[in-house]
């Protein structure tokens, strides 16, 4: 026996990240309950989940907090992965990153303190460091000004998850992530461009200069890192950046794509090295700490960004339904 045999509880369950985690924990006989008002998530991504007698979907909201505190009743590890993650577009809905994000935590952390549950493993996002004065930035790294609501209410998260820890003798897992990759991703650039592409493939409208330059991290990948964090949990509290150990430009994804739908689109740029208020120009995470552990990703970026277009294009129907 170990200290995760006990039940999960994912936030966010039927979402790209949390319906990969679910089926992986599934494969390990582990019992899960997945949480997930179905807003942005899919049930249809829960397809392997739902056939399985270890797997119950509650749908509720994290917003709700007694439904929340009575869906988690019995478990022993929560994974809170729900949140509102539309980075681009935070200060058209200036309450939403607030309330999915912050208090939405702040709810989740309460529900455990009632029903007894002690650890939390927490989806952050390496948007928390802003315009990182240190490249690659390490999980120590000083934070500079934040700059989108995002980060911000992503950073009020993690605070609140150390503070219970600290206060209630919880164990937390802080995961700063880079944007990920792979089946099922529903939001990001290559989303974003492959769906225009197939609308229109001779041209191809992008935000920026194109030379703004991200890591990547294929979501296969992820939640390995996450397990094998999840099996060595920290007594107290800990951080860590979760991305490959490279990162590429907006020119150099496009041309993966491009190349993979057979395309070479006319490139319109909007200007600038950021395509919107809070993008950071150039994100790459220092990750040695999870690579430490003995984890290391297995797909480089663009087999990730390949893969991701692979499976866009024979599941286009995720580019016409509303979730």
């Amino acid at each position: 026996m170990t200290d995760d045999d006990g039940k999960h509880f994912i936030t966010g369950a039927a979402g790209f990240i949390g319906s990969t985690l679910a089926d992986a924990l599934l494969r390990t006989g582990r019992q899960v309950v997945g949480y997930d008002n179905l807003s942005t998530g899919r049930e249809r991504f829960l397809i392997q989940a739902l056939v399985d007698p270890n797997f119950t979907l509650i749908r509720g909201d994290v917003l709700d907090a007694f439904s929340l505190t009575a869906a988690m009743r019995g478990c022993s590890t929560v994974w809170h992965l729900a949140a509102n993650a539309d980075v681009r577009f935070g200060l058209r809905h200036p309450r939403r990153d607030l309330e999915q994000n912050a208090i939405a935590t702040a709810n989740v952390l309460e529900a455990m303190r009632v029903n007894g549950v002690r650890d939390i493993l927490f989806s952050s996002t390496g948007s928390i460091y802003g315009e990182a004065a240190v490249i690659p930035t390490p999980e120590d790294a000083p934070f500079p000004a934040q700059t989108s609501l995002y980060g911000a209410s992503k950073l009020a998260g993690e605070g609140l998850i150390s503070a219970y820890c600290q206060g209630f003798g919880f164990r937390g897992v802080v995961f700063r992530f880079v944007s990920m990759l792979g089946e099922r991703y529903t939001h990001g650039h290559v989303f974003d461009f492959v769906r225009h592409l197939l609308r229109e493939p001779e041209r191809l409208p992008v935000l920026g200069d194109g030379n703004q330059r991200k890591s990547y991290l294929y979501v296969g990948d992820c939640v390995k890192a996450m397990l094998r964090v999840r099996a060595k949990m920290p007594e107290v509290f800990q951080v860590y950046n979760l991305g490959a150990d490279a990162y590429c430009t907006v020119k150099d994804s496009i041309g993966w794509i491009g190349g993979r739908m057979g395309l070479a689109p006319k490139l319109e740029f909007s200007g600038g090295e950021r395509g919107w208020i809070g993008d950071s120009p150039f994100i790459y995470l220092d990750t040695k700490k999870i690579r430490a552990l003995g984890w290391d990703n297995q797909l480089t970026i663009r087999q990730g960004v390949e893969s991701t277009v692979d499976w866009l294009l024979a599941n286009s129907w995720i580019f016409g339904e509303r979730p």
